[in-house]
């Protein structure tokens, strides 16, 4: 099955189609609908008019639009013990698997030119990762022998990044902060037709950096020329690029920086900047608040999510994020108590 919001090519197919999703959410799902009821808001007759659910809900509420339905999956956010934890109920996982290859394709390309390495620990250590899901489906897709997870063993994976640079083979390294930083320090290499993707996460592992520090170190390690990579469109011999990844247990759809700063959301993800005193109003691009996301592959959960993310967003429809709330509970996300 396709489902029509893979395909959206403008803005005015955006807007209907979540439009359209905004009213079988608010019919189908309840804890979204006694959000919007509380708040006044039953109808939007626009994209900006429709309320943003906040994110902190996905740990103490079923957020789904069939609550007498078992999820095909249950994705789970990492948390030290006694911290409760967001849970998606994922309806149908093929919708999940359609946004993993669309964006992809539109960011990467074709699967079948990577390989691709895949540095998560903590992540492989539970069950119930949206990310480790994600990099499977990859991982598999590629059909590449040398393709696969590392947990700890940096020695093995630094063999193998080594190996590939004599065979020209275009190769994707995706980690987490802190276990990258690790490769880094422990085994510096000049690193050809490589794209090193940073999902974030120190995971209390290190000290926190900002992204340019974290990504200045990466190049120095893997790209001691500094030179400038390009998206997508490589030629052999290229040198290592950075990039980042943004995404999260309650979202089915993931924005990449090819830059390491700003991030590109796929077609049928939007995101805006709300004010941090007034949750309620949106301010302009470019300037910093709270970070609104419209995620339409989000059709049996919810589309409209208020994360805990500070962003700016611009014109292009990029953003970057700069941080996190210092205070869990935002002003405004606790208007209800949902039964």
């Amino acid at each position: 099955m396709k489902f029509p919001v893979f395909d959206i090519k403008s803005d005015r197919q955006f807007n209907e189609l979540a439009l359209e999703v905004y009213t079988y959410q608010f019919e189908r799902n309840q804890v979204y609908r006694k959000y919007c009821q509380l708040l006044g808001k039953p109808k939007a007759a626009h994209v900006s008019e429709i309320p943003f659910l906040p994110i902190s809900f996905f740990k103490t509420h079923q957020v789904t639009t069939d609550i007498q339905k078992d999820p095909a999956i249950t994705f789970t956010s990492s948390g030290t013990t006694g911290i409760q934890t967001s849970q998606h109920l994922v309806g149908d996982l093929e919708i999940y698997n359609q946004s993993l290859d669309h964006s992809f394709k539109q960011f990467y390309g074709n699967h079948e030119d990577y390989t691709i390495l895949a540095l998560l620990p903590h992540y492989l250590e539970r069950t119930g990762s949206s990310l480790v899901y994600m990099v499977d489906r990859w991982i598999k897709k590629s059909g590449d022998a040398q393709s696969g997870f590392y947990l700890n063993n940096l020695d093995d994976l630094a063999q193998i990044l080594k190996s590939l640079q004599d065979s020209n083979r275009k190769v994707i390294l995706i980690g987490v902060t802190f276990a990258l930083l690790q490769l880094a320090e422990k085994f510096p290499m000049e690193l050809n037709n490589t794209i090193i993707i940073e999902t974030g996460g120190m995971k209390g592992m290190r000290k926190e950096m900002i992204k340019p520090e974290l990504h200045q170190i990466l190049k120095s390690a893997f790209n001691p020329q500094g030179g400038e990579g390009v998206y997508i469109e490589r030629s052999r011999n290229t040198k290592a690029e950075t990039h980042s990844e943004y995404g999260m247990t309650e979202l089915l759809s993931q924005a990449y920086a090819p830059d390491g700063i700003r991030f590109q959301p796929p077609a049928w993800m939007q995101v805006s900047t709300r004010d941090t005193n007034d949750p309620l109003s949106r301010i302009a691009h470019g300037k910093t608040g709270g970070l609104n996301v419209i995620d339409l592959a989000n059709l049996e959960s919810c589309s409209f999510i208020a994360t805990q993310d500070l962003c700016k967003t611009y014109a292009d429809g990029t953003f970057e994020v700069l941080g996190r709330f210092d205070h869990s509970d935002i002003r405004g996300c606790n208007l209800l108590a949902v039964g």
